[in-house]
């Protein structure tokens, strides 16, 4: 039920002019929407035959008050409010009647899609994937592609038709046949360009296309022959499939030409997103505990290019690029990679208190591993000479968490025995300027 203050609002609001020459205009009552208490843009009526502008209605039950009508108090039939054409007419009618006064046309709504609009095309795409028509398919593929990309409200009702799990299975039934693949390219692509706008995925749809040996497949394909546009989209639903699942990210690793076309992907960007997806399913692939993919990705240059890229990357793929470098450290062939690149050691060093909090336990346990591990202990005398004791020791007085805090402290005791024999100059104090305590 609107409020008492709520109705002395509409009476004040109710004598709102608009002045021209001394003549006065109000907005009618039954053109304002009873909740925002405006002149209404979308008119819709619920259930209970009370219309509401759509946007202050949706606000209404997705704040959580979704069962009862905001005038009557009664409980809704349907949350799915029906357009109200009559009115909107005549709201569009008024606005052109009292142009002279400075009031614009309201603008014909375009109608948000339904749930049972929803489903429709949902049956439509089921039919045609069964019975292996591709045009069809791609059509209705499209009209739900149209829909989503024309507001958050067509989106919303979209994924929570389990749309994505549709078209899932979709794709694993047009990729079935391998020999197809080329000529069905044009339909799934059109379903990973549209999955891609469905994200997250729920974990059905992840199912459906990590277990079936042949939709992975499909998508290694076109992570290795497709245009620019489907590689993105490939490597986008392969991190989704695979991030949160190590059997599925095994699974991708034992497919041909997967390791080579993510590092492809990484070596020659796309464009941000598709580079982060990379590096996603890349540190996927080398946690699933198999010193294989880790070695298979060494062998291709894969330390390289994540020193490079750590020299001047943003935040997101830092950080990235350093999760990956600390689990290839992890194995013999990893650190001797490291160990052979010049850049190795001062671009760790400087990336501890620069970047980010996660970025600095990965270069600390990057550091630790490498200077445990040597032998010949250069890679201490070089840590030192590039400021890594006093970036340790600061680590310490600012606070960290507790394994970074032992790494820290086992690194220093390694460090200081070489620290008499260096002739030392103070750290750039540049690198700490916006360094704040946590506590």
């Amino acid at each position: 039920m609107i409020s008492t203050w709520k109705k002395r609002r509409a009476a004040r609001r109710a004598m709102k002019e608009i002045e021209n020459g001394g003549i006065e205009l109000a907005i009618p009552n039954h053109f304002r929407c009873p909740i925002s208490l405006d002149l209404m843009k979308d008119p819709v009526t619920l259930s209970t035959g009370i219309t509401y502008d759509r946007e202050s209605i949706e606000k209404w039950i997705e704040g959580g008050r979704n069962v009862t009508c905001p005038i009557t108090n009664q409980v809704l039939r349907t949350l799915e409010p029906i357009p109200n054409h009559t009115i909107r007419k005549m709201i569009q009618d008024w606005c052109v009647d009292n142009k002279s006064y400075g009031i614009e046309r309201i603008p014909t709504p375009r109608i948000p899609i339904s749930s049972i609009e929803v489903l429709e095309i949902q049956s439509k795409i089921s039919s045609a994937s069964k019975d292996n028509d591709q045009e069809s398919c791609r059509n209705s593929v499209v009209k739900i592609k149209t829909k989503l990309k024309e507001n958050e409200r067509n989106k919303r009702t979209i994924v929570s038709n389990s749309t994505s799990t549709v078209l899932s299975s979709s794709f694993v039934d047009f990729s079935r046949n391998s020999s197809s693949w080329s000529q069905n390219a044009a339909v799934l692509e059109e379903i990973l360009s549209c999955l891609t706008l469905m994200f997250p995925l729920d974990q059905e749809s992840k199912n459906l296309l990590g277990s079936s040996t042949a939709s992975m497949n499909c998508l290694v394909w076109f992570l290795k022959s497709g245009d620019l546009s489907a590689r993105r989209n490939a490597v986008l639903v392969l991190k989704e499939v695979i991030s949160s699942d190590s059997r599925k990210a095994e699974n991708l690793s034992r497919i041909e030409g997967s390791s080579e076309a993510l590092f492809k992907l990484i070596q020659e960007p796309i464009c941000p997103t598709a580079t982060k997806a990379s590096l996603l399913t890349v540190y996927a692939m080398v946690t699933s505990n198999s010193q294989h993919i880790i070695s298979r990705f060494v062998e291709m240059g894969v330390v390289s290019l994540l020193i490079e890229m750590l020299v001047d990357s943003e935040k997101s793929k830092c950080e990235k690029a350093l999760a990956i470098l600390d689990r290839i450290c992890s194995s013999d062939t990893g650190r001797e990679k490291a160990y052979q690149h010049s850049l190795t050691i001062p671009v760790l060093v400087k990336k501890i208190h620069r970047v980010s909090e996660i970025a600095t336990e990965f270069s600390v346990a990057i550091l630790w591993k490498l200077c445990k591990n040597e032998k010949k202990n250069n890679v201490a005398v070089e840590a030192l000479q590039v400021g890594a004791f006093q970036k340790l020791l600061l680590l310490l007085q600012v606070g960290c968490g507790e394994k970074t805090k032992e790494k820290a402290t086992e690194l220093l005791k390694l460090l200081n025995p070489y620290r008499e024999k260096l002739e030392l100059e103070c750290i750039d104090s540049a690198d700490f300027k916006d360094l704040k305590r946590p506590f």
